[in-house]
C-alpha cells in the first residue's frame, strides 16, 4: 500500500471531523482498493457530522469511475433519511459547473446491471439525482 493510502485510512477515524473529511477527500481516488473502499463507505455514513458524507460524496463524483459512484449507490442503500439528502447534496456540488452529468450516467448505466439488489437502487436514487433520463 502506498503511504498515502495508509495515512488516509488512518485519518478516517480520527475523532475530528475535519481530518475525516480529508480522508475521504484523500481516499476518493482509491475507490476501487478494498480496503479503502470500506472505509470509503463508512465516511459517507458518518454519524459524527454530515459535512464527512457531504464531501466524500463530492469527492467520489469528482473521481466519476463506476467503482466510486458504486460506493455512493451502497451507501445510499444503507443512508437515513437526513444521510440520503447530504448524499445528494454532496454529488449535486460535484455535478455543478463540472459537466459530469455524462460520467455519472455511464456509471449509473453500468451500476443498473449490478448483482447487488442495493447497488441497482442507489445508482437509480443517484441518477434521478443527476438529472438523467433514461
Amino acid at each position: 500500500m502506498t503511504s498515502g493510502l495508509v495515512e488516509a485510512l488512518v485519518e478516517a477515524s480520527s475523532p475530528s471531523w475535519t481530518r475525516r473529511v480529508r480522508a475521504g477527500r484523500d481516499l476518493a481516488s482509491f475507490a476501487d482498493v478494498p480496503e479503502a473502499s470500506e472505509t470509503l463507505v463508512g465516511l459517507l455514513l458518518d454519524v459524527g457530522d454530515t459535512a464527512v458524507t457531504r464531501q466524500t460524496a463530492e469527492a467520489l463524483v469528482r473521481v466519476g469511475t463506476v467503482a466510486a459512484i458504486r460506493l455512493i449507490a451502497l451507501a445510499v442503500a444503507e443512508a437515513d433519511d437526513c444521510q440520503a439528502d447530504w448524499l445528494q447534496t454532496g454529488v449535486h456540488d460535484a455535478l455543478v459547473g463540472l459537466g459530469g452529468v455524462s460520467e455519472v450516467a455511464a456509471a449509473c448505466g453500468k451500476l443498473a446491471r449490478d448483482p447487488e439488489e442495493a447497488v441497482r437502487r442507489g445508482a437509480a436514487d443517484i441518477s434521478a439525482w443527476a438529472g438523467v433520463t433514461r
